[in-house]
């Protein structure tokens, strides 16, 4: 009999509670978020927040190379090609998809989210909700958007814009990979804690008692913290040129600069190099959503994103992304324009039609 593609066990804590642990379950995909996995997890999530024996849930990935590497991708790709013959797919699974993370950010009880490994997309979506965020020594976190032709997603329209002048809209167009300091630095991350602690920690969570959870939680995940541990992070060394390169007024100036930039920093060049070859409506995409939801709700957020995310599967560039660097893997996608400068306004605009009158919308309850 298959394994379930996530793993729910539940351990008995020093004053008989329990603590609820989740681990998805798909290795060989570097546990890649499907849409059976949201779905379990949606209801697990449910039963443990109303369960009062159940005082903390923990959520890791299986294996030691990655907590999440994104989401289901190639099954959104054989959707829009027609392959799967299941047109409805794409909204079904960005809605439950958006529904999970929003549960995360709002759950009730202490969430542990152990990010260990690659941390990419859909399972930053999951990480960024977390009440206690781990990352490891290994962890290293991105949003490589640009490169398949979808956008940050995932609440990224919220987070992104409360991170540090310029750094949001960088990453978003660059889809620059960010390592444990970064991640602590920008607000992904609470906590950096070895992965060979990863059992000792759970050990010493089993021996507490949970009169008060979060204290609880908190003064664990401290005893066992080392951020000396960390490696030397990148963004906030790099902070001023990232400032000064997306000082701009629109995305098709912000990519010029980025893409001109010629300082020797291997990273830099890295990030300059992947946008460069990105798809240029993402670029757009993305500095637009960014604009849009500065001072919004993460309800917001999460409600134009699911618009927004089924407008690309419809009228996109994601099938061509994804056939390029998933299916065949030529790594030469062609984009439906030439550059960033060449992208038409109604052509972004047509992206931002809605699918659903606001009464009817899909997450219309966040």
């Amino acid at each position: 009999m298959a394994e379930l593609p996530i793993k729910f066990e539940t351990l008995a804590t020093n004053d008989e509670r329990r603590i609820g642990v989740a681990t998805l379950n798909a290795p060989r995909s570097l546990n890649a978020l499907s849409l059976e996995m949201i779905d379990l997890l949606s209801d697990k999530l449910a039963d443990w927040a109303a369960d009062p024996e159940i005082v903390v849930v923990w959520l890791e990935g299986a294996g030691d190379k990655a907590f999440c590497a994104g989401g289901d991708v190639v099954g959104l790709y054989r959707a829009i090609t027609g392959a799967s013959g299941d047109d409805d797919f794409p909204a079904r699974y960005f809605t439950a998809e958006y529904r999970l993370d929003y549960t995360l950010h709002t759950y009730p009880k202490p969430l542990i989210i152990w990010g260990n490994g690659i941390v990419m997309g859909g399972g930053l979506g999951l990480m960024a909700g977390g009440g206690h965020r781990v990352a490891t020594e290994t962890t290293r976190i991105a949003m490589p958007e640009i490169t398949i032709g979808l956008y940050p997603d995932i609440g990224a329209s919220w987070f992104l814009n409360r991170m540090p002048t310029g750094v949001g809209p960088y990453l978003a167009l660059t889809g620059a990979q960010l390592n444990a300091r970064d991640a602590i630095d920008l607000g992904l991350a609470d906590r950096l804690i070895p992965h060979e602690y990863r059992n000792e920690v759970m050990k010493a969570l089993a021996r507490a008692s949970f009169d008060a959870p979060e204290a609880t939680v908190r003064m664990v995940l401290h005893d066992y913290e080392e951020r000396a541990r960390a490696p030397q992070g990148q963004v906030m060394l790099h902070l001023d040129a990232i400032q000064s390169l997306v000082d701009a007024a629109s995305a098709t100036e912000a990519v010029k600069r980025i893409v001109g930039d010629n300082r020797a920093d291997e990273w830099l060049a890295a990030n300059r190099q992947r946008l460069a070859a990105g798809c240029p409506l993402t670029a757009h995409l993305a500095w637009r959503m960014l604009e849009r939801h500065r001072h919004g709700s993460l309800a917001q957020a999460f409600r134009e994103e699911l618009n927004l995310s089924v407008q690309c599967c419809r009228q996109g560039d994601l099938a061509e992304g994804v056939r390029a660097l998933l299916i065949d893997k030529d790594k030469s996608p062609r984009w439906r324009h030439a550059d960033v400068a060449s992208v038409p306004d109604e052509d972004i605009d047509a992206f931002f039609t809605p699918l659903w009158p606001a009464q009817s919308h899909p997450l219309r309850d966040l």
